[in-house]
């Protein structure tokens, strides 16, 4: 597993479906994932500090969490298969790890607001991740790069090739 950090919410112009982008940590490999509008939304308002008046869903699981001393101590996108990313949530309780499935989308809106580590599988990374060959440096040149690379790819171009 790499750890990676969420780099951006983007949106792919032609499917106007949203993306989130998560990057290595270390290296300039980038993994793009389409999620549903509701959960780019979550995981955008998290990042940019808005609150709304009531809990929405993803803050409700974090309070719920909180509430019964459970701890989200990582999440993982975890594997690859037929054009659809899988995710788990690991909690902690009592000293005691357990694993949740989970949709990449609702497991980084819950990173987001735990402060839990996000990780991907190598093999994840190794089939769908993009790489930058130079140092990243300047934010608005990758988001250039990456909308570029949006307006050529769909999800069907990060297909194993398996049956």
């Amino acid at each position: 597993m790499l750890e990676m950090v969420i780099y951006g919410v983007s949106f792919d112009m032609v499917g106007k479906q949203p993306i989130v982008l998560l990057k290595t940590r270390e290296g300039n490999k980038f993994l793009p994932i389409w999620i549903g509008h509701p959960e780019a939304a979550a995981i955008l308002m998290r990042l940019q500090g808005a609150t709304t008046p009531r809990p929405m869903t993803h803050d409700l699981i974090s309070d719920i969490l909180g509430e019964m001393d459970v701890t989200c101590t990582r999440v993982a996108v975890t594997e690859l298969k037929e054009n659809t990313f899988y995710a788990s949530i690991t909690l902690r309780q009592d000293g005691r790890e357990f694993e949740i499935d989970s949709r990449p989308s609702d497991a980084l809106a819950l990173a987001v607001r735990t402060s839990a580590p996000i990780f991907a599988a190598e093999e994840v990374i190794a089939e769908s991740a993009i790489e930058f060959e130079h140092e990243v440096e300047d934010t608005e040149e990758v988001v250039e790069k990456f909308k570029d690379f949006l307006d050529q790819v769909s999800p069907e171009d990060f297909a194993s090739g398996e049956q």
